[in-house]
């Protein structure tokens, strides 16, 4: 069953904002959002665009409600259904949670995760979902079949750090923490 499909059953409710700059061009800046949300609509009124000097100043912008199905289909695409369910398992407190994504990768039609700590040179999209059961709907969305034998649930040991440091599969001799036979850790 392909991802988009799964999205809308049981699907978590997702608040997505952003943030238009002075010196960004609000048209573009929602035509990215839409890239991964195609029905992103802002609540808030877009500003209309300015000649310099620009005198506007930075606005959030929301909309409430958006569809996965988009974004889930770009995760499946670009193969990184391993990251997005890390990523976006990392900020859950129970059946909500928040992850980041990048503006400049979404206004080419691409999912980049934002970590924390990385400077927001060209903009980030703020994801908040909300919904019972959402940590066995984040892991129904992102499986694939090496789940099979690399089983994955959310918090498990082998997520990776909030770094974006990748988990260990290897103690420190170098030998795998991953009983081969069975697929469970040693």
């Amino acid at each position: 069953m392909a991802l988009a499909a799964m999205a809308g059953v049981n699907s978590p409710r997702l608040s997505v904002s952003t943030r238009v700059q002075p010196q960004d061009s609000p048209k573009k800046v929602a035509e990215a959002v839409q890239k991964l949300f195609p029905d992103w609509v802002s609540e808030t009124p877009l500003p209309d665009s300015e000649a310099f000097p620009v005198t506007r100043v930075s606005l959030r912008v929301n909309c409430d409600g958006c569809a996965p199905d988009r974004l889930l289909e770009q995760i499946e695409t670009q193969r990184i259904l391993d990251t997005a369910l890390d990523v976006m398992s990392q900020n859950m407190r129970g059946d909500s949670g928040w992850f980041d994504l990048s503006l400049q990768a979404a206004a080419a039609g691409k999912v980049a995760f934002s970590l924390p700590d990385e400077p927001e040179n060209a903009g980030s999209i703020r994801v908040e979902m909300e919904g019972e059961g959402l940590a066995e709907w984040l892991e129904s969305v992102t499986w694939h079949h090496g789940r099979h034998s690399v089983p994955r649930t959310v918090s498990d040991d082998l997520r990776m750090q909030a770094d974006g440091s990748p988990g260990e599969w290897f103690d420190a001799k170098g030998r795998p923490t991953i009983n081969k036979d069975d697929g469970s850790l040693d």
